[in-house]
């Protein structure tokens, strides 16, 4: 093996031997060794990235000013105008992913994001109607009531499957870790993704039926007073308690 080893890789020398010489030389790569060859690669990997350090320094630099602005110029949008910051999140958190996902082929995202799609625009299209029907509070409250449930059980669960597959559990029903870390992220994914976006839908919902039936005004303050056992929204009488779970 040659003691001394140099190449010159796009006008740019690397020394890489126990030597030196003034003169580079050209060298048959096919005849070298091994360790030569590795050399030679790194040389030339030397060559094709020098200077890319400053390079990379400055995108982390612009990565983190980007991240600061960005991040006070949603807080600020969110302050002065929440109602139309709540809106393009909503939007962009319920449309953004059918993209991805359509082009990963992630049917099974798919088919459930177009059972709460469907679903859910038939129920804000009721909420919306002026005049509002009696029944469609009811209605509202029933499927996000439902939405809210099947959402936290699937987030629990899933995280249940993911913490028992880090202890070790899923080896018990001779399951693999990543079948079972797989299955688990998917079903945190749905429960937090399902519920963030319906409770958006609801409050967007409740907004609109409070406006419509006359409980909302800028002031905050009601137009209307009701007696105690009638429903503030649709004006029908209260079969349950107050406190009672199902009061609708």
């Amino acid at each position: 093996m040659a003691g001394v080893f140099e190449v010159e890789v796009d006008g740019v020398e690397h020394d890489h031997g126990l030597g030196h010489h003034d003169e580079p030389h050209q060298i048959d790569v096919s005849k070298l060794s091994p360790e030569e060859k590795w050399r030679v690669e790194h040389a030339r990997m030397h060559a094709k990235h020098k200077g890319h350090e400053a390079m990379h320094a400055e995108m982390v630099l612009i990565l983190i000013v980007t991240l600061v602005v960005a991040q006070l110029v949603l807080v600020q949008w969110k302050q002065r105008h929440t109602k139309s910051y709540n809106l393009v999140t909503l939007f962009q958190m319920w449309v953004v992913p059918l993209y991805f996902t359509t082009k990963l082929h992630w049917w099974r995202f798919l088919t459930t994001w177009f059972i709460f799609s469907v679903v859910t625009a038939y129920i804000s299209f009721r909420a919306t109607r002026k005049p509002l029907a009696c029944t469609t509070p009811r209605l509202v409250y029933k499927w996000f009531l439902l939405l809210y449930k099947v959402s936290y059980a699937t987030g629990i669960v899933g995280y249940s499957v993911i913490m028992f597959t880090l202890f070790g559990i899923n080896l018990i029903f001779r399951i693999k870790p990543e079948d079972a870390m797989d299955f688990g992220v998917s079903l945190l994914f749905y429960g937090l993704y399902y519920g963030v976006l319906g409770r958006d839908f609801a409050e967007m919902c409740a907004d609109f039926m409070a406006s419509t039936v006359g409980y909302y005004s800028a002031s905050g303050m009601p137009t209307k007073h009701l007696a105690d056992n009638i429903c503030a929204v649709c004006g029908q009488p209260i079969l349950v308690d107050v406190s009672e779970e199902g009061n609708y």
